[in-house]
Protein backbone atom coordinates (compact mmCIF):
# COMPACT_ATOMS: atom_id res chain seq x y z
CA UNK A 1 0.00 0.00 0.00
CA UNK A 2 1.10 3.56 -0.58
CA UNK A 3 0.58 6.40 1.95
CA UNK A 4 -2.94 7.11 0.64
CA UNK A 5 -4.00 3.55 1.50
CA UNK A 6 -4.46 2.40 -2.09
CA UNK A 7 -2.59 -0.51 -3.61
CA UNK A 8 0.41 0.56 -5.69
CA UNK A 9 0.42 -0.65 -9.28
CA UNK A 10 3.65 -1.73 -11.00
CA UNK A 11 4.95 -2.05 -14.53
CA UNK A 12 7.98 -3.84 -15.91
CA UNK A 13 11.04 -1.91 -17.09
CA UNK A 14 13.56 -3.60 -19.34
CA UNK A 15 16.95 -2.69 -20.71
CA UNK A 16 18.79 -4.69 -23.29
CA UNK A 17 22.06 -3.76 -24.88
CA UNK A 18 23.92 -5.09 -27.87
CA UNK A 19 27.47 -4.58 -29.06
CA UNK A 20 27.77 -4.13 -32.81
CA UNK A 21 30.57 -6.18 -34.40
CA UNK A 22 31.28 -3.28 -36.77
CA UNK A 23 30.44 0.43 -36.51
CA UNK A 24 26.71 0.97 -36.74
CA UNK A 25 27.00 2.77 -40.09
CA UNK A 26 28.80 -0.20 -41.71
CA UNK A 27 26.85 -1.73 -44.62
CA UNK A 28 26.89 -5.12 -42.84
CA UNK A 29 24.43 -3.64 -40.29
CA UNK A 30 22.01 -2.25 -42.87
CA UNK A 31 19.36 -4.97 -42.48
CA UNK A 32 19.23 -4.43 -38.73
CA UNK A 33 19.17 -0.63 -38.91
CA UNK A 34 16.64 -0.62 -41.77
CA UNK A 35 14.24 -2.86 -39.82
CA UNK A 36 14.30 -0.88 -36.57
CA UNK A 37 11.35 1.39 -37.35
CA UNK A 38 9.25 -1.59 -38.42
CA UNK A 39 10.10 -3.68 -35.36
CA UNK A 40 9.64 -0.70 -33.02
CA UNK A 41 6.20 -0.07 -34.53
CA UNK A 42 5.32 -3.72 -33.94
CA UNK A 43 6.43 -3.44 -30.31
CA UNK A 44 4.38 -0.29 -29.81
CA UNK A 45 1.27 -2.03 -31.18
CA UNK A 46 1.55 -4.98 -28.78
CA UNK A 47 -0.84 -5.39 -25.85
CA UNK A 48 1.04 -4.37 -22.73
CA UNK A 49 3.48 -1.95 -24.37
CA UNK A 50 3.74 1.32 -22.42
CA UNK A 51 6.82 3.31 -23.49
CA UNK A 52 10.25 3.09 -25.12
CA UNK A 53 13.34 5.28 -24.94
CA UNK A 54 14.35 7.12 -28.09
CA UNK A 55 17.13 9.52 -28.99
CA UNK A 56 16.87 12.26 -31.59
CA UNK A 57 15.07 9.98 -34.06
CA UNK A 58 12.62 7.11 -33.73
CA UNK A 59 15.18 4.82 -32.08
CA UNK A 60 18.06 5.11 -29.63
CA UNK A 61 20.95 4.33 -32.00
CA UNK A 62 22.24 7.91 -31.72
CA UNK A 63 22.53 7.67 -27.92
CA UNK A 64 25.93 6.65 -26.59
CA UNK A 65 25.03 5.34 -23.15
CA UNK A 66 28.28 3.47 -22.55
CA UNK A 67 31.95 4.27 -23.14
CA UNK A 68 32.01 1.77 -25.99
CA UNK A 69 30.44 3.50 -29.04
CA UNK A 70 29.49 0.09 -30.48
CA UNK A 71 26.92 -0.57 -27.72
CA UNK A 72 23.29 0.09 -28.64
CA UNK A 73 20.56 0.38 -26.00
CA UNK A 74 16.88 -0.53 -25.90
CA UNK A 75 14.93 0.62 -22.85
CA UNK A 76 11.17 0.10 -22.56
CA UNK A 77 8.28 -0.29 -20.13
CA UNK A 78 5.53 -2.93 -20.29
CA UNK A 79 2.43 -3.53 -18.20
CA UNK A 80 3.67 -6.97 -17.14
CA UNK A 81 6.28 -9.60 -17.86
CA UNK A 82 3.90 -11.79 -19.86
CA UNK A 83 3.32 -9.00 -22.41
CA UNK A 84 7.06 -8.53 -22.92
CA UNK A 85 7.62 -12.30 -23.26
CA UNK A 86 4.90 -12.51 -25.90
CA UNK A 87 6.57 -9.79 -27.95
CA UNK A 88 10.18 -10.92 -27.52
CA UNK A 89 9.71 -14.67 -27.92
CA UNK A 90 6.39 -15.18 -29.69
CA UNK A 91 6.10 -12.36 -32.21
CA UNK A 92 7.24 -13.85 -35.52
CA UNK A 93 8.62 -10.62 -36.96
CA UNK A 94 10.66 -9.89 -33.85
CA UNK A 95 11.89 -13.48 -33.72
CA UNK A 96 13.08 -13.24 -37.34
CA UNK A 97 15.32 -10.30 -36.42
CA UNK A 98 16.50 -11.95 -33.18
CA UNK A 99 17.54 -15.09 -35.06
CA UNK A 100 19.93 -12.96 -37.12
CA UNK A 101 21.53 -11.08 -34.17
CA UNK A 102 24.85 -12.94 -34.52
CA UNK A 103 25.28 -11.29 -37.94
CA UNK A 104 25.39 -7.87 -36.32
CA UNK A 105 26.29 -8.24 -32.64
CA UNK A 106 28.93 -9.80 -30.42
CA UNK A 107 27.85 -11.88 -27.44
CA UNK A 108 27.69 -10.03 -24.13
CA UNK A 109 27.50 -11.83 -20.80
CA UNK A 110 25.06 -9.31 -19.33
CA UNK A 111 22.89 -7.84 -22.02
CA UNK A 112 19.42 -7.64 -20.47
CA UNK A 113 17.86 -6.70 -17.16
CA UNK A 114 14.29 -6.43 -15.87
CA UNK A 115 12.91 -4.61 -12.82
CA UNK A 116 9.58 -3.35 -11.47
CA UNK A 117 8.71 0.35 -11.38
CA UNK A 118 5.69 2.25 -10.13
CA UNK A 119 3.04 2.47 -12.84
CA UNK A 120 3.31 5.71 -14.77
CA UNK A 121 6.98 6.30 -13.95
CA UNK A 122 9.51 6.43 -16.78
CA UNK A 123 12.93 4.98 -15.90
CA UNK A 124 16.06 6.90 -16.81
CA UNK A 125 18.90 5.46 -18.82
CA UNK A 126 21.18 5.96 -15.81
CA UNK A 127 18.80 3.93 -13.64
CA UNK A 128 18.74 1.18 -16.27
CA UNK A 129 22.54 1.05 -16.38
CA UNK A 130 22.63 0.75 -12.57
CA UNK A 131 20.16 -2.14 -12.74
CA UNK A 132 22.30 -3.93 -15.33
CA UNK A 133 25.36 -3.47 -13.11
CA UNK A 134 23.42 -4.80 -10.09
CA UNK A 135 22.54 -7.91 -12.09
CA UNK A 136 26.16 -8.35 -13.17
CA UNK A 137 27.45 -7.99 -9.59
CA UNK A 138 24.76 -9.81 -7.61
CA UNK A 139 22.98 -12.11 -10.03
CA UNK A 140 19.17 -12.03 -10.24
CA UNK A 141 17.52 -10.29 -7.29
CA UNK A 142 14.29 -8.40 -6.86
CA UNK A 143 16.16 -5.20 -7.88
CA UNK A 144 17.47 -6.61 -11.18
CA UNK A 145 16.41 -9.90 -12.73
CA UNK A 146 16.02 -11.85 -15.97
CA UNK A 147 13.35 -13.82 -17.81
CA UNK A 148 15.06 -16.99 -16.62
CA UNK A 149 14.81 -15.93 -12.96
CA UNK A 150 11.90 -13.47 -12.72
CA UNK A 151 10.63 -11.84 -9.55
CA UNK A 152 7.01 -10.96 -8.88
CA UNK A 153 5.94 -7.34 -8.59
CA UNK A 154 5.43 -6.12 -5.02
CA UNK A 155 1.71 -6.87 -5.41
CA UNK A 156 2.52 -10.51 -4.61
CA UNK A 157 1.34 -11.85 -7.96
CA UNK A 158 3.00 -15.15 -8.87
CA UNK A 159 5.00 -15.23 -12.09
CA UNK A 160 5.20 -17.77 -14.84
CA UNK A 161 6.01 -15.59 -17.85
CA UNK A 162 6.28 -18.43 -20.36
CA UNK A 163 2.97 -20.09 -19.51
CA UNK A 164 0.59 -19.90 -22.43
CA UNK A 165 -2.78 -18.50 -21.46
CA UNK A 166 -4.59 -21.09 -23.55
CA UNK A 167 -2.52 -24.08 -22.42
Amino acid sequence: MNPSGTTMQYQLAQLNIAQFRLPQEHPANADFVNNLDRVNAIAESQPGFVWRFTGEGNDALDVQAFADPLIAVNLSVWTDIQSLVKFVYRNDEHKQIMRRRKEWFDKLDFHMVLWWIEAGRIPSLDEAKIRLELLRRNGPTYAAFTFKQPFAPPTGELLNPFKDECA
